[in-house]
């Protein structure tokens, strides 16, 4: 996140807007964390937390083998009101950014450690069967500690205040889908099983979840998997199976242009007759999350699907991508361009690029007579004043294009 300076900070006290951001975001946490902190029931020896998770759990990944494992808990808040605060598909396009702020920093985090290996052991428990069930779950947790801060991640959801929990106990009975259900039960390898998932349409998420809190896979081989990781690891096994079915499609027959926003972030997608490989550049603007300065990064990968490195953004948007493809049953080759804008002053997880890229390719908004009118559109429309022919992967394509057009 970038800094502003203090000095500005307390002219404006939250309200003159000075920083040019939209609301004050330290405003916001301080809101969430009082009205959070505030809800905790305090007995004589422990804090008391109760409410229903949305459900909404995560598993770190800082010291692995030995994790954390975290159940978030909007105190005091039961049912289906327990459900906003963490429901991300319900968020896109009517959430705004202060808004899943607000609702993060109302989630008490409550947090164990725990052996990786030792995931079947918690199963008794119901704690990572509640991360899965579809409905909210009644949990309560005795808090040890509490620390006021509200952390950020670039690829899962921020969360609110937290601490150690001397106990966590599920009072619901989660309620489980079937085809989940089954898969827990049984003895397959998790890709396997996230795939199966995919395919009956179980929601995404839960998948992410399920194989993140040791609930897939080979019975013996099960572990806890850090969220981080199982989100793209889903994204990655889902993606790899999506790109094997496309690249024995025929190719698109036009050239498209496709377009969809959210939180500051903007995104065009451009499909081209050819066989698949893509590029992903992303534009940072001047007091962007990550940037001082107007940045901008690329990635290419080619049609054997082999990237130049591993980006968990990218990976989200290219499934939404190739969602598409083999909705349509055609293969093409892929621009994706997400321009962040400074709106996008705190990092609430990927989801929101999957998503976005998702509605995006519901929105065409053009169709063009070659790759060099749409690329040339794309820039007329972008915030930022750049030169799209000018960037490596862009050159490189055209090149890549002329040649091949040469010898058709």
């Amino acid at each position: 996140m970038h800094k502003i300076p203090a000095e500005l900070c307390i002219k404006c006290k939250g309200h003159k807007n000075l920083c040019g951001l939209p609301y004050c975001p330290i405003m916001e946490r301080f809101r969430g964390m009082v009205s959070s902190l505030q809800k905790i029931k305090i007995d004589t020896s422990f804090k008391l937390v109760e409410g229903s998770t949305p459900p909404s759990g995560i598993v770190g990944e800082k010291g692995y083998p030995k994790v954390s494992l975290i159940i978030n808990i909007p105190p005091s808040v039961y049912g289906e009101d327990a459900r906003k605060y963490e429901n991300v598909k319900e968020w896109w396009g009517k959430v705004n950014l202060g808004d899943i702020i607000k609702l993060r920093s109302s989630l008490i985090s409550s947090i164990t450690t725990v052996k990786v290996e030792k995931a079947t052991e918690y199963y008794n428990t119901e704690i990572p069967l509640a991360i899965i069930s579809d409905n909210p779950v009644v949990s309560e947790a005795k808090l040890k500690t509490l620390e006021a801060k509200l952390k950020f991640d670039g690829i899962i959801l921020p969360r609110g205040p937290g601490g150690i929990a001397e106990e966590i106990k599920v009072v619901d009975n989660p309620k489980i889908p079937t085809k989940l259900d089954k898969l827990i039960f049984d003895d397959v390898k998790s890709a396997e099983a996230i795939l199966e998932l995919y395919r009956y349409n179980v929601d995404y998420y839960k998948i992410m979840h399920a194989l993140s809190f040791g609930l897939l896979g080979k019975k013996k081989n099960r572990r806890f998997v850090p969220t981080r990781w199982a989100i793209t690891a889903v994204d990655s096994t889902v993606g790899k199976f999506l790109y094997s079915k496309i690249i024995n499609y025929n190719e698109v027959n036009e050239i498209e242009v496709y377009h969809g926003s959210y939180l500051g972030n903007y995104f065009y997608v451009v499909l081209y007759p050819s066989k698949f490989s893509s590029i992903w550049i992303e534009i940072w603007h001047p007091l962007s999350l990550w940037s001082q300065d107007l940045t901008i990064s690329e990635l290419k990968e080619n049609f054997w699907g082999e990237y130049e490195y591993l980006d968990g953004g990218y990976m989200a948007a290219r499934l939404a991508v190739l969602e598409h493809l083999e909705e349509v049953k055609r293969q093409a080759g892929v621009i994706i361009i997400r321009e962040i804008t400074e709106e996008y002053f705190a990092p609430v997880g990927n989801w929101h690029i999957r998503e976005t890229v998702r509605n995006a390719m519901k929105n065409r908004i053009g169709k063009y007579d070659n790759l060099d009118q749409a690329i040339s559109e794309v820039n007329k429309k972008l915030k930022a004043k750049i030169n799209l022919f000018e960037l490596r992967t862009i050159k490189g394509l055209i090149k890549q294009k002329s040649i091949y057009d040469f010898f058709k």
